[in-house]
This record gives structure tokens, sequence and C-alpha cells, in this order.
């Protein structure tokens, strides 16, 4: 007799125990009886069926991926190694257990073969210039692919773009090139604006005598404080022309005067 009570007893205790389930905030579970879908757990402390039913747990947080270094050849026939960040999450659980076998893996080799692919598009300045217009164009098409399974991709950065050490030297020396080039333009451009300004000022020293001789004054004023030497400074013939004058005009009126 008690015997059959422990029995009444311990059989609906196991299965109550071992249908038992917990899910955690960001699981959720895929429940399966008899293999067919019946619906999706939410988290907290759920009871399946033992022996009956099957559950499948899946994450919600998003997932970090690193895209393995893949060699891809431009469109300007450059080979690089070029590797990549993926950011996504799944969004239906139901689709990721059902539509694939396995989401990470499908979804890591699906941004493989898309980093390839649409770096190969592209020529090598664009590839290094143009990062951000890369990334969202692998997004939006991993995201496009990746759909049906329920993962919603986020972002894709490009990480790193490795060169040949040939083509790195052949930029190094172009980028110098460039700046010598920028370098010689400026100084061009400075030369240019000083001679335009020393023509402004030639054009006001030819119309004004007084601002000529103005300069000599001060160009002599200048190098008198600099240190104590002996200076010839020429005196401009216009200033001496009065007292000519004056001197020639003496001698004709004491003539008149005999």
């Amino acid at each position: 007799m008690q015997i059959a009570v422990l029995i009444a007893i311990g059989i609906p205790a196991a299965v109550i125990f071992f249908g038992i389930r917990i899910l955690a905030e960001y699981e959720r579970g895929v429940v399966f009886r008899f293999g067919r879908f019946v619906g999706v757990k939410q988290a907290g402390l759920r009871w399946i069926i033992p022996g009956v039913d099957r559950m499948v747990k899946i994450s919600l947080r998003e997932i970090v991926m690193d895209v393995p270094v893949q060699e891809v050849i431009t469109r300007d026939n450059v080979s690089v190694k070029v590797n990549a960040v993926l950011y996504f999450r799944v969004l239906h659980p139901e689709k990721a257990v059902i539509q694939v076998e396995n989401y990470l893996y499908g979804t890591s080799q699906m941004a493989q073969t898309t980093l390839r692919s649409v770096c190969g598009q592209a020529e090598l300045d664009d590839l290094l210039a143009e990062r951000d217009s890369i990334n969202q164009r692998l997004q939006e098409i991993i995201d496009l692919q990746t759909e049906p399974w329920g993962v919603k991709v986020r972002a894709v950065e490009v990480k790193q773009i490795d060169l040949p050490l040939d083509m790195q030297r052949a930029m190094a020396k172009q980028a110098e090139a460039e700046r010598e080039k920028r370098a010689k333009v400026i100084h061009a451009e400075g030369e240019f604006q000083a001679s335009q300004r020393l023509a402004d000022a030639a054009h006001v020293l030819a119309r004004e005598h007084s601002a000529l001789q103005l300069r000599y004054l001060q160009t002599l004023s200048e190098i008198s404080t600099e240190n104590t030497t002996t200076i010839v400074f020429p005196i401009p013939i216009d200033l001496l022309r009065p007292l000519y004058d004056m001197q020639d005009s003496e001698p004709k009126s004491g003539s008149d005067e005999g």
C-alpha cells in the first residue's frame, strides 16, 4: 500500500521536476512537440512535458562576430587582405531554429562571401577612402540575406585593410609628392601676393615724390639703430635743385646792373 502511494506521488513529482525549465531575461525557448513547432516560451520559470516536448534556447543578445581575413582582388587588380566586425542579433527565435541549421555559422559564412564580393567590386582608392559607404553596403546585403533566418544585422565595420609592401611604398611616395606639390603651390601663391604688394607700393612711390624721400629717411633710421657704422646715403638731387637755381641766378643779376 505504501509503495503504491509513493509511486502515485513520485511519478507526477518526477514529471513536474524533469519538465521544469528556467529561461533568462535575454533567452527565449522554441518548443517542439513530437517534432512540430508549438510556440516560443518567454523568460522565467517554464514547464514542458518530459519526453514529449523539446525546447531549444535562443539568446536575443547582440552578438559581435569577427569576420576572418579575406583575400580580395579589387577592381583595379590590387590584392589586399580585409577583415571586418559584424554586429547582429536574433529577432525571431523560431526562424533562427527552423529556417537554418546553425544561424551563427550561416551568418559568418554569409558575411565572408559578401565581404569578398563587395570589396572586389571597389577600386583600392574607394576602399580606403569610402569606408562608410562600404560598411553601409555590406550591412544592407548581409541583412537582406539573413532576414529569412530571423537575424537582424545592425552594423558591419571593415576593421583592417592590409596592402602589399610594394603598394605601401608606392602610396607613400604618392603622398609625399602630393605634399611637396601643395607646398610649392602655397609658396608660389605667397610670392605672387608679395609681388602684387610690391607693385602697388612702387606705383604709390612713383606718384608721390615725397613718399619716396620719406622711405629713404625711414631706411636710414632702421639701419642706424642696428650697429654703429658709417653709412653713405645718397641724397636725392631734387632736394639740392633749389640751391643750384639760386646760385645760377646771382651772376645774371650783377651783370644787368653794370
